[in-house]
């Protein structure tokens, strides 16, 4: 697959000191551009991404708004529409094996795992491990699907992307997606990746327990709302 078909993905939040980093590892020669979402940064994060390379887009507060503007925003011609995290936890490396399956046509959905990669030590805490292990199963039990990790690093088809109607505008974005590609019936393949700590500054879920709580309680709200319902 030509480089023109690839658009990478980035939510930032207050990320100054990590995004200059993570869009300039880029392998530009395989994609087609790297979109930034600035989605109410205060600390210059949109210069910085703009610096090193990045389109830069705007989208109000929200996870799943940073990342719905960002997938609206992507070149028409990309066909391939991939999410990381800004703060540099995800390795860029791991980019050709995640979309690999999707160019072969054996996938139409690739998420990344942690828990089956290799994590650096105090990469995840132990109420993320948790969370994935308790989220896994219920979306087992709703939908018949094993996942093992809700992390950002994902890869998806163009037009399954379009199919999911994706709603939630907050952290439960990827799990939405992920239940969404089991109602769809799409071609789902999780695979392990590398997963380090981040480069600078404070994790918007699980920094503090306020925004653990926060994030809890959108995750479950989501299993709930959207794995009951067996239907697109």
């Amino acid at each position: 697959m030509s480089s023109s078909k690839i658009s990478v993905i980035i939510p930032a939040l207050n990320e100054r000191d990590s995004i200059g980093h993570v869009v300039a590892s880029m392998p530009w020669l395989m994609i087609a551009e790297c979109i930034v979402v600035d989605n109410g940064s205060t600390d210059g994060t949109d210069q910085v991404a703009r610096e090193a390379g990045a389109r830069v887009v705007y989208a109000p507060r929200g996870y799943g708004s940073a990342c719905k503007a960002g997938s609206m925003a992507a070149l028409p011609t990309s066909s391939i529409l991939v999410y990381l995290d800004g703060d540099g936890s995800d390795n860029i490396d791991d980019l050709p094996r995640i979309v690999a399956p999707i160019e072969e046509g054996s996938a139409d959905f690739v998420v990344g795992s942690r828990l089956r990669g290799r994590a650096e030590p105090g990469s995840m805490l132990g109420s993320q491990i948790f969370a994935a292990h308790l989220v896994g199963f219920l979306v087992r039990m709703l939908q018949g699907v094993r996942y093992t990790d809700m992390g950002a690093f994902r890869a998806i088809r163009r037009s399954s992307f379009d199919q999911l109607s994706m709603s939630e505008m907050t952290y439960g974005w990827n799990l939405e997606m992920q239940i969404r590609a089991a109602q769809h019936k799409l071609r789902i393949l999780e695979i392990p990746v590398d997963y380090r700590c981040r480069i600078a500054g404070i994790s918007k879920v699980s920094g503090d327990l306020t925004a653990s709580i926060k994030a809890a309680t959108r995750i479950l709200g989501v299993v709930f709302r959207i794995g009951l319902s067996r239907r697109p």
